[in-house]
């Protein structure tokens, strides 16, 4: 039987991190049975109260109804042990830290566990899903699927071909994600796809603003935001996104591409030296309360 988007009914999300249990929860809002896991017990069911979480907060604003947030917290279970969390679905997302190695790790330790139907996605901004498909089981079958912070919030969802993923894999996963209530955008296997080089070229040109002094954090957002209608600043949303991973992207794309337009500023190293990794930590280019 060939595999659609309607007929995927389990899927497993490897790390419990912001970005996993956000996207186990837009799976599980779709109707998907969906286990949610991370190295420890303890971890696995921080990212589930993070959901509830999350779904709370939309039942005060009547975005969703306390039926709806009861019946999605009923299709998520936390897991920590990697062979049950993966046996027999038709959808793994792995959604860990965002280093090749660790992921190529990761992938291996699942190939045993893993059928030649499962479809296989990594959640990554900008590392090559044709060098993570190398320690793949069924290369065919892999690619990216790029989650946009916060995962049930934003519309985006980039879907990366690499050299190897067939074409059927790719439309599978466009269908995907129309069910989940997202807009796909097909990208090439490029260093930072699409999103992530136009993002990142904003962000980091704002802070080297913000160390020259040409304007506040303040006004250098409200320019994009009132000027241009973006739904958020460039700084403000590096401190979303985390400025360590935005170092981490800036750094990756300047050696890959050998290009200085992503060389990142002396402003930004220093704060991640310093631990101001932005609303995770509670500062960044802006103050955050908890």
């Amino acid at each position: 039987m060939t595999m659609t988007a309607e007929s995927i009914q389990t899927a497993a999300v490897l790390g419990a991190g912001t970005m996993g249990a956000g996207i186990a929860q837009v799976l599980a809002q779709a109707g998907i049975e969906t286990r949610l896991f991370d190295v420890t017990p303890e971890l696995a069911e921080k990212g589930m109260h993070t959901i509830e979480a999350m779904l709370q907060k939309g039942v005060a604003k009547e975005k969703i109804t306390a039926e709806s947030a009861a019946k999605v917290m009923s299709l998520l279970s936390p897991c920590s042990d990697l062979e049950v969390t993966v046996s027999g679905v038709d959808l793994v997302i792995e959604a860990i830290p965002e280093n090749a190695e660790l992921k190529k790790q990761v992938l291996q330790e699942n190939a045993t566990h893993l059928t030649p139907n499962t479809i296989y996605a990594s959640n990554t901004s900008s590392l090559s899903i044709t060098d993570l498909a190398e320690a793949a089981p069924y290369p065919d079958r892999y690619l990216g699927l790029h989650f946009f912070n916060p995962p049930p919030l934003m519309k985006l969802l980039e879907v990366v071909h690499g050299e190897k993923t067939s074409s059927q894999t790719i439309d599978l996963a466009c269908d995907l994600a129309k069910r989940l209530g997202k807009h796909p955008i097909v990208v090439k296997d490029v260093p930072g796809f699409a999103s992530s080089r136009l993002g990142l070229v904003l962000g980091l040109e704002a802070m080297r603003m913000l160390e020259e002094g040409v304007a506040s954090a303040e006004d250098i957002d409200a320019a994009m935001t009132l000027g241009y209608r973006h739904p958020m600043g460039p700084l403000k949303l590096t401190d979303w996104v985390g400025l360590d991973v935005r170092l981490a992207i800036a750094d990756h794309l300047a050696k890959e591409l050998n290009d200085q337009r992503f060389a990142a500023p002396e402003i930004l190293r220093d704060k991640v030296a310093r631990g101001e990794l932005g609303k995770k930590s509670g500062q960044g280019f802006y103050g955050w309360e908890d």
